[in-house]
């Protein structure tokens, strides 16, 4: 698949509880990072298929986000606006890791693009 989901991700207005569902239910174990006043982003990798993680943040809706990678950020973001895609967060980097845009569609569904950090 060209365009693959990489990433899955939780905003919980409870990150305890959350993560305390999807360890008993899946057997998830999670890596807690520390965002400073953002708060704790807990990351999570299965056994096959895409990891996540969780936060809390408040401004954003109880809901799980999907990351789909791409070449480059600034044309898909770009290319999904001149779609009629409406830019929730544009082109934002990740220190160390990538870059993510956050989109609704023309129906109003979520999605997040994702491109990573060339590591050599």
């Amino acid at each position: 698949m060209p365009q693959p989901f990489v990433h899955l991700e939780l905003n919980t207005p409870d990150l305890g509880k959350a993560k305390d569902f999807y360890s008993k239910l899946f057997g998830w174990t999670f890596n807690d990072m520390d965002m400073g006043p953002g708060g704790t982003y807990s990351l999570f990798k299965p056994d096959s298929g895409p990891g996540g993680g969780m936060m809390s943040m408040a401004q954003a809706p109880t809901t799980w986000l999907a990351y789909v990678a791409v070449d480059d950020i600034r044309a898909a973001t770009d290319k999904a606006k001149s779609l009629g895609a409406t830019i929730i967060r544009d082109a934002q980097p990740v220190p160390g890791e990538g870059i993510f845009s956050i989109l609704t569609d023309p129906t109003g569904a979520m999605i997040a693009l994702w491109q990573p950090t060339r590591k050599a």
